[in-house]
């Protein structure tokens, strides 16, 4: 079923009350990612809904809005094909009708301005604005977002806890081309002569990975190493501790990488398992 107003979404999960939902949102132009996506909700409720909606809010001025690829017919039997029960997708007054000058806005907070933040200042409080709007009208007891966007999933997961939204975020680990190269919808700008450039970021990660227990400065040194030698200029390459705050030994971190190869902006992640703590540490 698809849906293109507040009203008929409602409508539709009036149909379904007392059935638990699962729900998946995406700006479309849907590939083998967001089928993992679909394929890990799937089970995580009696009904599945899927939004597709290119946000303009979390795109900056000369970013990539009008360009970002629409395959709205292709989108929808990918939906099918990954059991679907609900698509919701509305126009931009649907999504903001005072407008996108006057919205109420989602602010992320300190985290929301480094790593991408930095980069694209703007970007997280779109991002957050309208997953908040999204599940204020799904009203999912469950969303699944990628972990490719590790930063975002972090947000996301802070913003419903302390919005107490009632909706729980799970993470799908990321899905990856035969090469590494993280599944996304810019890879279609990547041409013939960047191609092999861009799987340096996910040789960077597992390189930095495995200098793990060396430590932090290894695993960077690792990681800056393999981007060199392709040729790479990273924007950041940055290891956290896993809710993005500083890293610490004997704890689970993550290795956030970001580089424009080509004319595409790419991102990627990794977990990493850094060395026991130092045993002067605290001394």
């Amino acid at each position: 079923m698809v849906t293109r107003t507040r009203t008929e979404l409602l409508d539709a999960l009036a149909g379904i009350e007392g059935s638990t939902v699962s729900f998946v949102p995406t700006m479309g132009a849907l590939h083998d990612g967001h089928r993992q996506l679909m394929a890990h909700a799937r089970p995580l409720g009696d009904v599945l809904v899927a939004s597709i909606f290119v946000n303009p809010t979390q795109f900056a001025p000369g970013e990539d809005l009008d360009a970002y690829p629409r395959t709205f017919d292709a989108d929808l039997a990918v939906c099918e094909s990954a059991g679907v029960d609900i698509v919701f997708a509305p126009e931009v007054d649907t999504m903001y009708p005072n407008g996108l000058a006057e919205t109420v806005t989602v602010d992320p907070g300190q985290l929301g301005s480094i790593l991408e933040g930095a980069s694209r200042p703007t970007h997280f409080r779109g991002v957050l604005t309208v997953v908040s709007k999204l599940l204020g009208l799904v009203r999912p007891d469950v969303a699944v977002f990628g972990e490719k966007d590790y930063q975002q999933l972090v947000l996301i997961r802070q913003m419903a806890s302390e919005l107490a939204l009632g909706t729980e975020i799970v993470g799908c680990p990321t899905v990856r081309e035969p090469d590494g190269l993280a599944r996304s919808s810019r890879n279609i700008y990547l041409t013939d002569d960047v191609r092999g450039s861009a799987t340096a970021l996910h040789d960077a990660l597992q390189a930095g990975a495995v200098a793990g227990p060396d430590g932090v400065e290894a695993v960077l040194a690792a990681a800056h190493s393999v981007l060199a030698d392709a040729a790479v200029t990273p924007d950041y390459v940055a290891l956290t501790s896993t809710d993005l705050g500083d890293p610490v030994r004997g704890k689970e971190a993550r290795l956030l990488i970001a580089a424009r190869v080509g004319k595409p902006r790419l991102i990627d992640n990794i977990a990493v398992n850094l060395g026991p703590p130092d045993i002067h540490e605290g001394v």
